[in-house]
């Protein structure tokens, strides 16, 4: 192998190195980005279960349920 292959062969393997380095960098990015939403999706998905459960005992929901429930074991539905 000549100096000048030698330095060639050096060179690319830099820019492949280089190159390698470049993707890993944008691929834990891209995961950290993703691994964020989900847990921010996951907070509002919390929040909205608990908003519902909210409107729902406002709204008489769980009262009107539990009648429904001893009703129906009592036989009078």
């Amino acid at each position: 192998m000549s100096e000048k292959d030698l330095k060639t062969s050096q060179d690319l393997t830099v820019v492949v190195q280089t190159l390698l380095q470049q993707m890993q960098d944008k691929f834990q990015t891209m995961s950290d980005q993703i691994i964020g939403r989900i847990d921010e999706m996951s907070t509002r998905i919390d929040d909205l279960e608990k908003n519902i459960s909210d409107l729902m005992t406002q709204a008489g929901v769980d009262e009107l349920e539990e009648e429904i429930k001893v009703s129906e074991t009592s036989g009078t539905a």
